[in-house]
């Protein structure tokens, strides 16, 4: 017998909703201050033994006004120094760095508002299909009150210019002046390279973002 509204059983639709508060509760509990899990995820992924040129990411989440929101959650994925991700699905022939999982997760500071990451330089990896090499990038995911459907972006690194001017993913970004949005700024602080990467959700300077 098919369910209806009217009948026992019958299961309606959970009401549609944005992220909350419990992203920080549920995912990284340790920065609301609780000690809940055996094993955190760190935002640090430049492990001891681990391949590659150290560097920070760091910035910002902008809203439309221009204002840091600080209750954010972001995801990060990458490939290894190489240019190969850690996962059964590539198959490039690039040594796997076994030591570099290439999967972060941290949040906005609740008194700054700023977020940071410590990781590798990826290399250059294959686009889909083995079709064009793409550019070193960082794929960012990120949540937050406001935000129905995770927001989904890249970021690049200036310091590869020529890499930047061939990837095939920039090269879609219309007009071109918005790919500027998805590049992160080099800098040195204490001997280890410093990528500053602002992402504004909407207004003037909106990031592109990406289908997930």
């Amino acid at each position: 017998m098919t369910p209806t509204p009217n009948r026992i059983g019958y299961l309606p639709e959970t009401p549609a909703q944005t992220a909350g508060p419990y992203v920080h509760i549920g995912l990284i509990p340790h920065q609301a201050g609780f000690d809940i899990f055996e094993k955190n995820f760190s935002n640090d992924l430049a492990a001891a033994g681990v391949e590659g040129e150290r560097i920070t990411i760091e910035g910002r989440v902008l809203d439309g006004l221009g204002r840091a929101t600080k209750d954010v959650l972001l995801e990060t994925w990458q490939a290894n120094a190489a240019g190969r991700y850690n996962h059964p699905a590539d198959n490039q022939n690039k040594p796997l760095d076994q030591r570099f999982r290439g999967w972060a997760r941290t949040g906005t500071d609740f008194a700054t508002g700023v977020y940071t990451i410590r990781t590798i330089k990826p290399g250059s990896v294959v686009g889909r299909k083995g079709r064009k090499a793409m550019a070193p990038h960082i794929n960012i995911w990120l949540a937050a009150r406001g935000i129905n459907i995770g927001l989904a972006t890249r970021m690049y690194f200036s310091d590869e210019e020529a890499a930047n001017a061939q990837d095939p993913v920039l090269n879609i970004v219309d007009p071109p002046e918005r790919r500027q949005t998805l590049i992160a700024t080099r800098s040195e602080r204490d001997g280890i390279a410093v990528y500053t990467f602002d992402i504004r959700l909407q207004g003037d300077g909106e990031t592109v973002f990406f289908d997930a």
